[in-house]
């Protein structure tokens, strides 16, 4: 049994780490509540951008519409945007996400290059030597649409110049506050039949025909427009998902971690207490002892 000296210094120790944690768990409650607020206040211009775009994409001749509807007939080549954290603390979050894009396309039959968002991710995906064409770290705590719209520029450049003939997006669909799920969801082409995802589930109303719209100034001038920004948008709507789930995981995380840490400062308490009333006792004994032996001796 460790002395009682050591036990109070790791008792201390513990509880220094249990003041960590329970701050980190504070700060990521304040963040997920907002994380979440805006992830809510996104739904519904996704909501409705995706219900034009469906409605304009059922038209006839959708392969003709515009490019990035456009089925090709190969796939040589993909590319997979995974979105992960830049810190960890987060319990199994960044893990998670890798773990969901390894098991779908590290065995994928055509060469797969990746646009890593989040520093955890990028280091992960360098360890397993993955082929990282695109980094992006550092995020603002709060993303707006422009910091991530490069994102989207830049997988849609690459498949309208024919780089690539997929594109795929993983990130983590934030639940409620205790479950977060990895989402493989494939970017372009648009997939209109496609009901999974966080946008498509939000949305389906009808099965039923639709209604005939007329488009001003025209239906290619529209489909030049959103289908780009549409493709941009769930970027960042899966972005603010992410950093929702990223907040709720972390918190949990801490909670558990600070619930485990007073746990411990118990256990070490009792401890240090049979410890310390170990070293009483012994005390006693040889002054008792020592009593014993000078009353022998007069």
């Amino acid at each position: 049994m460790a002395n009682a000296r050591e036990v109070q210094l790791r008792i201390k120790s513990v509880k220094n780490i249990a003041q960590v944690t329970r701050a980190l768990q504070a700060v990521s409650a304040s963040r997920v509540r907002k994380a979440m607020e805006r992830m809510f206040n996104t739904r519904p211009y996704a909501t409705k951008a995706w219900q034009v775009l469906t409605h304009v994409a059922k038209q006839p001749g959708r392969q003709s519409l515009h490019p990035l509807l456009t089925e090709r007939k190969e796939e040589n080549g993909i590319i997979v945007i995974m979105l992960s954290g830049d810190r960890g603390l987060a319990g199994a979050y960044n893990t998670n996400i890798l773990k969901a894009t390894l098991d779908a396309f590290a065995k994928h039959p055509v060469p797969v290059r990746f646009i890593s968002v989040g520093r955890k991710g990028t280091e992960l995906l360098h360890r397993r030597g993955m082929d990282i064409m695109a980094e992006f770290t550092d995020l603002p705590p709060e993303p707006s649409f422009n910091d991530v719209s490069a994102i989207g520029r830049l997988a849609v450049d690459e498949f309208l110049e024919g780089k690539v003939d997929s594109v795929y997006l993983m990130y983590t669909d934030f639940v409620n506050m205790v479950r977060q799920d990895p989402i493989n969801k494939k970017l372009l082409p648009l997939e209109i039949e496609s009901s999974s995802g966080l946008v498509e589930a939000e949305f389906s109303e009808s099965t039923g025909p639709s209604a005939a719209y007329v488009y001003e100034p025209g239906q290619t001038e529209i489909l030049d427009e959103i289908v780009p920004r549409f493709t941009a948008l769930q970027i960042f709507q899966a972005t603010l998902e992410s950093l929702a789930s990223e907040h709720a995981s972390r918190m949990v995380a801490m909670q558990n971690a600070t619930d485990n840490a007073t746990e411990l400062a118990g256990l070490l308490q009792l401890e240090y207490n049979k410890a310390r009333q170990l070293g009483i006792t012994s005390d006693i004994l040889d002054i008792v002892g020592g009593a014993e032996a000078l009353a022998k001796t007069k």
